[in-house]
């Protein structure tokens, strides 16, 4: 064999004296790693995986050309920690969202004008409520969580339970889901992503039908090709950890904010109306387990911008949460009136939706202004249920107090002319309605049917059920109506002998 192929001086990477690899005193036999760069290949995987953690592999050229390829394959792992941490979109420190937000007209508590209705929210979330407060020993165990808490995820669900009212299933709350159906040309959504706040309620979509809320106001369902979306929500929540920056969360809350009170304008507008200037009825709230923060939010005109909206942010109150056992049911019922004030404010706004959209569709109309009559009430008989609804052509007018029958034979029972309309007669009574006429009573859904209808061996008075129509005739024992317009029609049973 070549000499040159068993030099130990080629064995080593041409490396200065002070990284090469200490040999051993009695090194193997390293011929048959030479061999080939199977063999090569065979040695560096036996160098990985019998040599002791203190002796590293062999620096040979072959190895270091595959150490550094097996590190580049590693860095473009998918999985690697630097590549998969996630962190939340609207981050103030990284994105400049803060900056963004601004241009957009989302203000700060500093730079917002106070809500006109500010000591109302006061006043509405700090009244008494109806259930019994907390025992000690939840409060103890709140503060016990909360000292533990390592991260953000911990502080929400330690916190969330204890502190947020549940409501039924038709109005569901939803936890650090984006805002993925937000117009993108809202104009204060500007250059930033979709809000994504960490707690949010209200009512489903569904609960809007037969309103198609989301075709009329764009955005009002939060969540894309979601028909049980959050829609038209009035109150969102966001968190922060143990060393989470809580001005942060305010800007977060401020954007939040401004998107629910975005939606609620279009709502408004679209049945024609807004609120009071300056009124407030969106609510945020902040907390990092410690302290709590509500926010109340409106929109105004901005006074620097002509044509530019402005979304101002209240600071409404300040608790800290762990502070006593007394602070701490304080802020637990300051964030439960928020949350039944805000539910409130979305039935409101529902019913008013569902209410103007039936409106405009059919214009309020009950069915009798149609043309249909109200059903009768079992035992109630109505004196003017059945008046004049254009069903009888009537010639003859004579005057209402003395009514002239016409002459007929004696009145039989039977079946009136109401079931005949398939029959064409001439009449030798001009009282009498033409044959057209009984057609159109006919095909109308029988809805006159149980008016004159009775058994052929009934009572000889016809229509003895409804003497609020017919009136019988002293005289001639015959009956008759008297028409709104002064005109008159009489029964005639010789449509009777007909049959």
């Amino acid at each position: 064999m070549d000499k040159k192929q068993t030099s130990p001086k080629l064995l080593q990477a041409e490396f200065p004296p002070a990284q090469e690899e200490q040999v051993p005193a009695n090194p193997p036999s390293r011929k048959r790693h030479l061999d080939s760069d199977d063999d090569a290949e065979q040695q560096a995987k036996r160098a990985r995986t019998t040599r002791p953690t203190s002796e590293p592999a062999r620096l040979t050229r072959q190895n270091l050309a595959r150490f550094n390829k097996m590190g580049k394959k590693k860095s473009s792992d998918p999985s690697d920690d630097s590549r998969s941490t996630k962190t939340k979109t609207t981050s103030t420190t990284s994105t400049g969202f803060a900056d963004k937000a601004r241009k957009n007209g989302i203000l700060d508590p500093h730079g917002s004008r106070l809500a006109k209705n500010l000591e109302d929210i006061r006043q509405q979330q700090a009244k008494s409520r109806a259930t019994a407060s907390p025992p000690e020993s939840v409060y103890n165990d709140y503060v016990d969580r909360v000292d533990r808490a390592g991260n953000e995820s911990t502080i929400v669900v330690a916190t969330s339970k204890r502190l947020l009212k549940e409501y039924p299933t038709n109005y569901p709350d939803a936890y650090n889901r984006a805002f993925t159906n937000l117009p993108k040309d809202a104009g204060f959504n500007n250059g930033l992503s979709a809000p994504q706040p960490d707690f949010i309620e209200g009512l489903e979509k569904e609960e809007y039908r037969p309103f198609p809320v989301d075709d009329y106001i764009p955005g009002a369902a939060l969540y894309q090709d979601d028909p049980r979306s959050i829609t038209l929500p009035q109150i969102a929540g966001e968190w922060k950890g143990p060393a989470g920056d809580m001005r942060e969360a305010r800007i977060q809350s401020a954007y939040d904010g401004a998107a629910m009170v975005h939606a609620r304008n279009k709502a408004l507008a679209y049945m024609g109306k807004e609120d009071p200037p300056g009124h407030a009825s969106v609510t945020t709230f902040t907390t990092d387990g410690t302290n709590l923060n509500l926010f109340a939010h409106y929109a105004a005109p901005s006074e620097e911008d002509e044509g530019a909206l402005e979304y101002h942010q209240s600071l409404v109150s300040t608790i800290n949460l762990t502070g006593s056992y007394e602070s701490f049911k304080e802020g637990r019922k300051h964030l439960r009136n928020a949350q039944d004030h805000a539910r409130a404010q979305s039935y409101a706004l529902k019913d008013q939706l569902k209410e103007h959209y039936k409106q405009q569709r059919g214009g309020g109309l009950h069915p009798v202004a149609t043309g249909v009559p109200p059903l009768p009430v079992p035992g109630i008989e109505s004196l003017n249920a059945y008046e004049d609804e254009g069903d009888y052509e009537v010639v003859e007018h004579q005057p209402v107090h003395q009514p002239t029958p016409p002459t007929s034979s004696k009145h039989r029972s039977g079946k009136t002319h109401a079931h005949h309309s398939h029959h064409s007669h001439s009449t030798p009574h001009s009282s009498k309605a033409p044959s057209s006429t009984h057609s159109s009573t006919h095909s109308s859904g029988g809805k006159r049917k149980a008016l004159f209808s009775q058994s052929s061996h009934g009572s000889s008075a016809p229509v003895s059920k409804h003497r609020s129509y017919w009136k019988k005739d002293r005289e001639t024992g015959q009956y008759y109506h008297v028409h709104s317009d002064g005109t008159v029609s009489w029964l005639d049973d010789e449509e009777d002998e007909r049959d």
